[in-house]
């Protein structure tokens, strides 16, 4: 790692955030998505059935493949038993404000 925190990353490199690997060309939600689900010790076929959504979408989302849809948020987040408000990152959010 750069001593520099600010030193921008080379297409394609990785960093680790707690336990997850982030490759910079995926979404902040897909990476707090994944987090959660790590967190919540389930497996991506576990989190398909308890939210009752297909395996590849989760996985689609997870890779910064595809965006969700408000409604998919909300059973992504029951399911992983935190608020839509925890699946959106903090940048996301700031923006949003006036």
């Amino acid at each position: 790692m750069p001593r520099s925190r600010r030193h921008r990353l080379a297409r394609g490199s990785a960093i680790r955030l707690t336990s997850v690997t982030v490759s910079d060309n995926i979404t902040p939600m897909a990476t707090l998505v994944k987090m959660w689900r790590e967190r919540r010790g389930l497996s991506l076929r576990q989190l398909s059935e308890r939210a009752g959504i297909t395996f590849a979408n989760i996985q689609r989302i997870e890779t910064g493949a595809a965006d969700p849809r408000l409604s998919t948020m909300e059973r992504l987040a029951r399911a992983l038993d935190v608020t839509v408000h925890d699946l959106i990152p903090r940048t996301a959010r700031r923006r949003g404000k006036r």
